[in-house]
C-alpha cells in the first residue's frame, strides 16, 4: 500500500498492470504512498509492516492460487491483537475508498479527453440512437420518438450505501485535490502544496470512523440525497439537454429554437416510502417534500437571477413585443415596490427586468408570500416563454436559446417539487386499516398513520402541484382489491371521494405467482371506477411496477430474470389490447440479485412493445453516488439511459428480442424448470434459514447503521419469507458467494447440454446475453476458498457442498458458453478492476472470518465488544471493495 512497486508478489500482477493506464496507475500508485506515510505517522513502522506482509500474502494466494499463502495470511490475521486487527481492516477500507476514487477520476478523464479530441459519438451515445433510428423510421417519426422519450429515475433510500456522510464527503475533497493536481506542474509549489493538503484529506479519512454510531433518519436520507441534487444534477440535466440539441441543430444551435425535449423526471421514495419502515409518518413525508421543494426552488431562484443580471440587451437594439411589455404592467400591478426598484436598475433593458421580478417571484414562492407567489410552474413557464418570445421576435436567437432556455429545461423537469414523492404501502396494511375502520371501533395508530398519509398527500398537491405526489404504490399487489382499497381510503381520510387527492394507484408484482397472476389483476383493476376515471382524465395511461429483488429470492434469479421476461411481454400486450398506454417501473438494486448490471444493456433486453420511449426505475443506495455523484459521470449515465430507451423500440431491436425469445423458448423451459428446482434444493432444506445466518453476517448486518428501515419486517430467522432482499444479498455477497447472482445458472444451462446451442443464445439473445454477463461479473468476484472457510462456520456439510458444487458448475457452463478460457476475457476494463481488487478484498474477508468465528464461539450479542467492532468494520471495507453489495 505504501509503495506498489515493492517486491514480492507484484511480478506476478505486471500483465495485469500493463493493462492499466499509466495516470490511473500513477494516481493509485501516489495515493497509496500517501496512506502509508499516514499509516507510518499514526501507527508506526509495525502497523504498515503488518498490512503490508498481508497484502503481499493474499496477493500471492490469488495471484498463484497459493493454497499455502492464504493459510499464511488467515494465521497472520489471527496473530493480530483486537486492536491491530482493528487499524489493518480500516487500512484496507481507506485503501478501497482512495482505489475507487481514483477509479472514477480516471474514468472522468478519459470521458473528458474523448471530448476533448472530437471522437465520434460512441454506439450508446444519443447522437448514435438517433442516427439509427432515423435510417430505420426516417426522420419524422424519430422527431416524434424523441419528443415523446422519458427517463425516470427514482431514487429510494435502501440501505446499501455503508459509507458515512463523513467519509463521503471527505472522498470527495480529496477527488477534487486530485483533479487539481492534474493540472500542476510536478515540482512547483503548488504541486508541494497539493501534496501536503493530500495528506492532510488521507488523515482525516484514516482517522474518520467508518462506522455510524446510530441510523440515518428518513429525513438525513432525504438531505443525502439533496447533495446529490444540488451538487450535480441542477446542473447537468440541462447540460444534457444541450449538448443533445447542439448536435441536432450543428451550425445552428443557438440560432434556432431548441430542439431538444426535457426528456427526464425525477422521483423519490427517500421519506415517502413506508414498507415495513415505522420512522416514515406523514409528518415525515410532508417535511420531505418541503426540503426538496426549498432545494429546486433555491437553485431557480438563483439562476434566474444570475441570468437576469446578465440580459443587458437595450431596448434600442432589442426592443420587447407586446406581450413582454404586458408582461411587465401586470408586474406592476402587483409588484409596485418590486418592479420600481428593479424599473430603475433597469429602465432601458425590458427582458432584464421582467426576468429580475421573476426571480423574486420565485423568492416569494419559496417563502410563501401569497402576493407575489406562483401558484404552479405551469405559470413561471409561461412567463419564461414570454421573454424568450420577445428575445426571438427581436432577433436575439442567442440570448432566447442560451442560458433562458436551460433555465426552462430546468423548471420543466424538476417543477416546483423537485422529485415526485412517491408513496409505496405493503397491501396487508391497508386491508387491515380497512378493516378497522369498517368495524366501526376505535382506530388503532397504525390506522390514523395511514389515514394522515392521504391527508398529507392532499395537502402537498394543494401546496406544491399535482406532480409533488400522486403515485401510490401498493407492495404485494394480489388482487384488484389491493388497488381498490387505495382509493377506499382516501375516501375515508377525506371524507367523501370528491375531497379525496388526485392518485394514480399503481401495482408492485414482486413474488413469481404475483408476476404469473398480473394481466388478470390489471384486467380487473381498470374496471374500477376510480381507475376509470383517470385513465380519463391522463389521456389512459397507466403504470405498473415490477420488483426485481422478491422474485428472485423466491424462485433464484435465471427463473426471476424469465419470469420477469415473460410478464412484461403479456403486460404489453394486455396494454396495447386495452389501448393503455403503459409505462413499466422496474425495481432494480444496485447488486446483481437485485437487478443489478449495466441498465442500458438491460433497458435494450426488454420485451417488444414493453419500452415505447419510457423507462422508469429505482435508483437505490450505493448506485445513487456512483451514478451521480459526479458530474461528467451522471451526464454520460443520464445519456446512455436516454439512448438505451430510445433505441430500445426501434423496429430491428424489438425485431431481434422476438426472434430470439421464439428461437429459444425451449432453452428458456429447460432453463426456468431446472434452474427453479435446484433453488429450491437449497433453500427448502429443513434448517436452510438458520444455516444461512450461520454462515454469512447476516444478524451482524443488521447491527450496521445503514439505513432508516429494518433488515426484517418481524418474523424469525426460521423464516426467509420476512427477510429484505437487501440483507438476503448483501449477506451472501459478504461471504465472497454471491449467490443470489447466479445460483441455479449452472445446472440450467447443463440441463440445456448443448454447447452449440448456449453460444448461438449468448450471440443472439439480448436477454441470455445480459444474464451471463451480469453472472459472469459476480462469479468472478467469489472465491472458492474463502467461500469454504465461510460455508465452514455452520454444521451443514450437505449445504456447504451444494453451494460450492453449483458454484463449479455454474463457472464452468458460462465459460463454454462464452467460448472464454476465463471469466470476463471479453471485458478486460472490469476484469482487470476485479483483479486487482480481489486480493485486497481477500484480506478485509480474512479478517471478517476472524470476528465471525470469536462471536460464534462467545454467543456475544453486543455491538460494542472487539469482535463485533472488528466485523463491522471489515463489512464496511468489503461493501467499498466490491462496490455493488446490496
Amino acid at each position: 500500500m505504501a509503495d506498489q512497486s515493492r517486491q514480492g508478489s507484484e511480478s506476478s500482477r505486471r500483465d495485469i498492470r500493463d493493462e492499466v493506464d499509466e495516470d490511473l496507475r500513477a494516481d493509485v500508485r501516489l495515493l497509496g504512498s500517501l496512506l502509508g506515510r499516514v499509516l507510518t505517522e499514526s501507527g508506526g513502522e509495525g502497523l504498515l509492516d503488518d498490512v503490508e506482509k498481508l497484502r503481499a500474502l493474499t496477493i500471492d494466494a490469488y495471484e498463484r492460487e497459493n493454497n499455502a499463502s492464504i493459510e499464511d495470511a488467515e494465521e497472520l490475521v489471527d496473530s493480530f491483537t483486537p486492536a491491530r486487527a482493528e487499524q489493518v481492516a480500516r487500512a484496507f477500507t481507506c485503501y478501497f475508498h482512495l482505489s475507487n476514487l481514483a477509479e472514477e477520476h480516471h474514468r472522468v478523464r478519459v470521458l473528458r479527453a474523448r471530448d476533448a479530441v472530437g471522437e465520434a459519438a460512441p454506439a450508446d451515445s444519443l447522437p448514435a440512437a438517433i442516427e439509427r433510428l432515423v435510417a430505420e423510421v426516417g426522420t419524422d417519426e424519430t422527431a416524434e420518438r424523441l419528443r415523446r422519450l422519458r427517463f425516470h429515475p427514482v431514487l429510494t433510500a435502501h440501505p446499501t450505501e455503508a459509507r458515512r456522510r463523513a467519509v463521503a464527503s471527505g472522498i470527495r475533497r480529496i477527488s477534487e485535490l486530485l483533479g487539481e493536481r492534474d493540472v500542476t506542474q510536478p515540482g512547483t509549489n503548488a504541486a508541494a502544496e497539493n501534496d501536503r493538503r493530500l495528506l492532510e484529506e488521507i488523515d482525516v479519512l484514516w482517522r474518520t470512523s467508518p462506522l455510524r454510531t446510530t441510523r440515518p433518519t428518513p429525513l438525513d436520507e432525504v438531505r443525502t440525497a439533496m447533495n446529490i441534487f444540488d451538487q450535480t444534477l441542477f446542473q447537468i440535466v440541462p447540460r444534457v439537454y444541450r449538448l443533445l440539441d447542439d448536435w441536432l441543430l450543428g451550425n445552428d444551435a443557438g440560432a434556432k429554437p431548441v430542439e431538444a425535449p426535457a426528456f427526464m423526471r425525477l422521483g423519490s421514495w427517500i421519506g415517502a416510502d413506508r414498507d415495513g419502515n415505522p420512522f416514515v409518518t406523514a409528518a415525515v413525508t410532508k417535511t420531505a417534500a418541503a426540503i426538496a421543494s426549498e432545494h429546486i426552488l433555491l437553485g431557480l431562484e438563483h439562476a434566474a437571477t444570475r441570468i437576469g443580471r446578465t440580459l443587458t440587451l437595450d431596448s434600442a437594439d432589442t426592443p420587447p413585443d407586446a406581450r413582454l411589455l404586458a408582461l411587465w404592467e401586470r408586474q406592476r400591478n402587483f409588484a409596485g415596490e418590486v418592479t420600481a426598484q428593479i424599473g430603475t436598475r433597469a429602465p432601458n433593458e425590458p427582458h432584464r427586468r421582467v426576468l429580475l421580478v421573476i426571480a423574486e417571484r420565485i423568492t416569494a414562492t419559496r417563502l410563501r408570500n401569497a402576493d407575489l407567489a406562483y401558484a404552479k410552474p405551469e405559470e413561471l413557464l409561461d412567463d419564461l416563454r414570454i421573454i424568450q418570445g420577445s428575445l426571438r421576435s427581436a432577433g436575439a436567437m442567442r440570448s432566447a436559446n442560451g442560458e433562458l432556455q436551460n433555465l426552462i429545461w430546468q423548471v420543466e423537469t424538476f417543477g416546483f417539487h423537485l422529485a415526485e414523492l412517491e408513496v409505496r404501502q405493503h397491501s396487508k396494511v391497508h386491508r387491515q386499516a380497512l378493516a378497522e375502520i369498517r368495524s366501526g371501533g376505535e382506530l388503532s395508530d397504525m390506522t390514523t398513520e395511514v389515514l394522515d398519509v392521504y391527508r398529507t398527500i392532499s395537502f402537498l398537491q394543494e401546496r406544491y402541484g399535482l406532480n409533488v405526489s400522486r403515485r401510490y404504490i401498493v407492495s404485494f399487489t394480489q388482487s384488484s382489491a389491493d388497488l381498490a382499497n387505495v382509493y377506499a381510503l382516501a375516501e375515508a381520510a377525506m371524507g367523501s371521494a370528491e375531497a379525496a387527492p388526485i392518485l394514480d394507484a399503481v401495482p408492485l408484482f414482486e413474488t413469481f405467482d404475483d408476476l404469473q397472476a398480473s394481466t388478470t389483476i390489471l384486467a380487473e383493476m381498470i374496471e374500477l371506477p376510480a381507475v376509470k376515471a383517470r385513465l380519463a382524465a391522463t389521456g389512459r395511461k397507466l403504470e405498473v411496477m415490477l420488483g426485481y429483488s422478491d422474485s428472485s429470492k423466491d424462485v433464484g434469479p435465471v427463473s426471476a430474470t424469465l419470469a420477469l421476461y415473460s410478464a412484461q411481454s403479456k403486460i404489453a400486450q394486455w396494454a396495447r389490447d386495452n389501448d393503455i398506454e403503459l409505462t413499466l417501473f422496474h425495481g432494480r438494486g444496485g447488486a446483481l440479485g437485485r437487478g443489478g448490471g449495466p441498465a442500458n444493456e438491460a433497458v435494450l433486453a426488454q420485451p417488444p412493445g414493453s419500452v415505447e420511449g419510457r423507462f422508469k426505475l429505482t435508483e437505490q443506495g450505493e448506485v445513487i453516488f456512483a451514478q451521480y455523484g459526479d458530474k461528467t459521470i451522471a451526464a454520460r449515465h443520464i445519456e446512455q439511459m436516454a439512448a438505451a430507451t430510445l433505441l430500445a423500440s426501434s423496429p430491428a431491436n424489438e425485431e431481434e428480442n422476438r426472434q430470439a425469445t421464439d428461437d429459444f423458448a425451449a432453452v428458456a423451459s429447460t432453463m426456468d424448470v431446472r434452474s427453479r428446482e435446484r433453488f429450491y434444493e437449497l433453500i427448502k432444506s429443513d434448517g436452510f434459514a438458520p444455516w444461512f445466518a450461520e454462515v454469512t453476517p447476516l444478524e451482524e448486518v443488521g447491527l450496521l447503521a445503514l439505513g432508516s428501515r429494518p433488515a426484517r419486517r418481524g418474523l424469525s430467522i426460521e423464516s426467509l419469507e420476512d427477510l429484505r432482499a437487501i440483507p438476503w444479498v448483501f449477506a451472501w455477497t459478504q461471504a465472497r458467494i454471491n449467490l443470489t447472482g447466479w445460483f441455479g445458472l449452472g445446472s440450467a444451462l447443463a440441463a440445456v447440454g448443448d454447447e452449440a446451442v448456449l453460444r448461438d443464445a449468448y450471440a443472439r439473445w439480448p436477454l441470455f446475453t445480459a444474464m451471463i454477463n451480469n453472472v459472469e461479473m459476480s462469479l468472478a468476484k467469489t472465491d472458492d476458498r474463502l467461500a469454504q472457510r465461510y460455508l465452514a462456520l455452520g454444521d451443514r456439510a450437505d449445504l456447504a457442498e451444494l453451494v460450492l458444487d453449483e458454484m463449479r458448475i455454474t463457472r464452468e457452463w458460462v465459460q463454454r458458453t462464452t467460448g472464454h478460457s476465463e471469466l470476463l476475457e471479453g471485458r478486460p476494463v472490469l476484469r482487470r478492476a476485479v483483479r486487482l481488487r480481489s486480493p485486497y478484498v481477500d484480506a478485509l474477508s480474512l479478517l471478517q472470518l476472524r470476528a465471525l468465528k470469536s462471536v460464534r464461539a462467545s454467543g456475544s450479542t453486543d455491538p460494542a465488544d472487539a469482535p463485533h467492532q472488528l466485523l463491522l468494520l471489515a463489512v464496511n471495507g468489503v461493501a467499498a471493495g466490491l462496490q455493488n453489495t446490496g
